[in-house]
């Protein structure tokens, strides 16, 4: 029996290329590039689900938290709602450690966000290209301790502070953007290899086939035509409104 013959659109074929693009780059990335989330005792599942669903859009490698409080209400069913809808968690590690300090990874910078006196503002801070983020819990600050490790400390400029899950996607959206904007010139790298519709396809849900029409031109009207061919053909040309003057 003869094989099956697949035929795929121009934008199918497009977008397969450039997620075997981005494969390769980032595979290529994997010794330059390094991202950890860090939690102080986070206190609800539905926080840290979220966290989990933020580090799977934006390709943390790994997360890790201290205290009981999160096990204890997860294991009393008290999330009201399932956020990690991406099941991030599966890929991504999630790790109860007992010091943040000690977990952090060799050759990567401790970097602190939480609103301590003195911190950068996140739009004019530069993300390492190695780094382990650490967030404060809902209903505190990070310790002491791991803000004088910290090789800095980074605060998202708001009115109010924001929810715990809401500032690990803030963060980790700037330092995309940054990157974005830095290897905007580098065809090899992940960001750059794999953008705009085709990113969006890979990335969207399965019923999602919305897209954004280009508007077209208004044509005109077939009698606003017609009436514009009769009118030019008599109106009289400059050749019939001539004198012409012989010599006798």
């Amino acid at each position: 029996m003869l094989p099956r013959v697949m035929h795929m659109t121009d934008d199918e074929r497009v977008t397969n290329t450039e997620v075997a693009n981005t494969e390769l780059a980032s595979e290529q990335m994997l010794d330059t590039s390094a991202v950890f989330i860090g939690l102080v005792n986070p206190k609800t599942p539905v926080n840290v689900g979220g966290i989990m669903r933020a580090s799977g859009c934006y390709g943390v490698d790994g997360v890790f938290y201290t205290g009981r409080r999160y096990e204890l209400a997860a294991r009393s069913g008290a999330a009201q709602y399932h956020v990690d809808t991406k099941d991030a968690g599966e890929r991504i590690p999630l790790t109860g450690v007992t010091s943040l300090l000690a977990a952090i990874p060799a050759d990567t910078q401790l970097i602190c966000v939480d609103l301590v006196v003195g911190a950068t503002p996140l739009p004019d801070f530069v993300h390492p290209a190695k780094a382990f983020y650490v967030f404060g819990p809902e209903d505190g600050t990070i310790g002491q301790e791991i803000i004088d490790k910290a090789n800095a400390v980074v605060y998202v400029p708001t009115v109010g502070c924001m929810n715990l899950a809401a500032s690990v996607n803030v963060l980790l959206y700037d330092r995309l953007a940054k990157s974005h904007r830095e290897a905007a010139s580098l065809t090899s790298s992940l960001v750059t290899s794999l953008s705009g519709d085709a990113l969006i396809r890979q990335s969207r849900d399965n019923n999602n086939r919305t897209r954004v029409k280009v508007p077209r031109a208004p044509r005109k009207p077939r009698h606003a035509e017609a009436s514009s061919l009769k009118s030019s053909s008599l109106e009289p040309s400059s050749s019939d409104n001539a004198i012409v003057i012989t010599a006798a």
